[in-house]
């Protein structure tokens, strides 16, 4: 039997929102000790496409809803960050783009018009022509409007890498979790047969967070699933677009975002209303088929006979909603010692963390005087979302 361990926050789940409460908590002080049972970054993180966007899609349906002024600070929270000035020092992420795009195929209609002259939108929206269009689109064929966004697209795998770095000895990789109940209550967790105490438990782990309530004998807080059926395309042709490409709805028609593979090429990963409900019925040839007629329609210039072609099915995981809407926040439920979530949104894990820390205030909960944590197993950094598929 290992020795038993004691920390002053016992974090479950190695995505980006359970790697930014590690680094955050521990630049406040605390002792902290996050458990994965996969590879850091695996789940959802690694197959986000790494916009951290500040809801302006949202706004489409013209209204700016709670989801889109909950996440408007998001950019210059990242931002910081990244600058090496914020909460976390994110300095050597690879960012992708520094800015993401709404792209119009054609003609705007009227509703679209008055979106993007409304006061709210404006501040964050300026429309881009000729060189300053992303390269994929400087096409004499092209015809739409583009608008440039006030956000970013960060390369996920260079984000989880850093925020691993910035947790220190404080990583454990994990067969097997049950509950460590003592007089009756949660004090901790056993994991692989070694006891670790702690002042609080955080589940972070996605839809991880299912299994492990159940585990734990909960049945709250409830989650839910929105799948997505994602499209992914290599091509020698291919050159970055980070964009959401408008339709008549109020969800982007197609959102791309631009990755660099190893040998040079683009990978496109393709998302929007391609991946929502039609596209999760589709089967993959289905799905492919349909991602292949969209571009033709919207980049016919791109010559894609070369090209290779994959999908990935993605679980969204977050707390059970009526009828399966989006929540509009980062997620906290408490329940004694335990504290479980969703962030929802990669772009709003600086919010969950907010959360969790004004738990840990209200509570009273101080940093301890604590042992050093012995070497531990630490769990694997994740690949690229493409790897082993195109």
């Amino acid at each position: 039997m290992s020795e038993s361990l004691s920390t002053d926050v016992l974090i479950v789940g190695g995505g980006v929102a359970g790697l930014w409460l590690n680094a955050r908590l521990r630049r406040l002080g605390y002792s902290t000790l996050l458990v994965d049972k996969g590879v850091l970054g695996g789940g959802q993180s690694v197959k986000s496409q790494g916009i951290i966007h500040g809801g302006t899609k949202y706004a489409l349906s013209g209204a700016l809803t709670g989801a889109s002024e909950a996440i408007a600070d998001m950019p210059r929270r990242w931002r910081e960050a990244l600058a090496g000035s914020g909460e976390l020092d994110l300095s050597g992420v690879r960012l992708l783009s520094d800015a993401h795009y709404l792209w119009s195929p054609g003609t705007l209609t009227g509703n679209l018009t008055s979106f993007f002259a409304s006061k709210a939108v404006r501040s964050r929206v300026g429309q881009v022509k000729g060189g300053e269009l992303p390269p994929a689109l400087q096409n004499p064929r092209f015809k739409g409007k583009v608008y440039r966004l006030s956000e970013l697209v960060l390369d996920v795998p260079s984000l989880i890498q850093r925020l691993a770095e910035l947790s220190g000895p404080g990583l454990l990789k994990a067969e097997r979790i049950e509950p460590l109940r003592e007089n009756g209550e949660l004090t901790g967790l056993i994991v692989d047969g070694r006891s670790i105490r702690a002042q609080r438990i955080v589940l972070t782990a996605g839809a991880g967070n299912a299994e492990l309530l159940s585990a734990l004998g909960l049945a709250q807080p409830a989650m839910q699933k929105r799948p997505l059926h994602m499209v992914i395309v290599k091509a020698p042709t291919l050159k970055p677009l980070y964009a959401h490409c408008l339709g008549g709805g109020s969800k982007p028609r197609i959102t791309v975002t631009s990755h660099p593979a190893a040998d040079g090429e683009w990978v496109w990963y393709l998302g929007g209303d391609l991946a929502e409900a039609g596209g999760v019925a589709r089967d993959e040839a289905s799905q492919i088929a349909a991602a292949k007629k969209e571009l033709a329609e919207l980049v016919p210039w791109i010559d894609l006979s070369a090209a290779k072609w994959a999908t990935l099915r993605i679980d969204r995981a977050e707390p059970a909603q009526s009828a399966l809407a989006r929540p509009d926040n980062a997620f906290l439920a408490e329940q004694g010692r335990l504290l479980v979530g969703w962030p929802t949104k990669l772009a709003l894990s600086p919010d969950f963390a907010d959360r969790v820390e004004a738990a840990l205030i209200r509570d009273g909960i101080q940093p301890q005087p604590l042992t050093p944590l012995p070497e531990l197993p630490r769990p694997a950094i994740t690949g690229p979302f493409w790897k082993g598929l195109v």
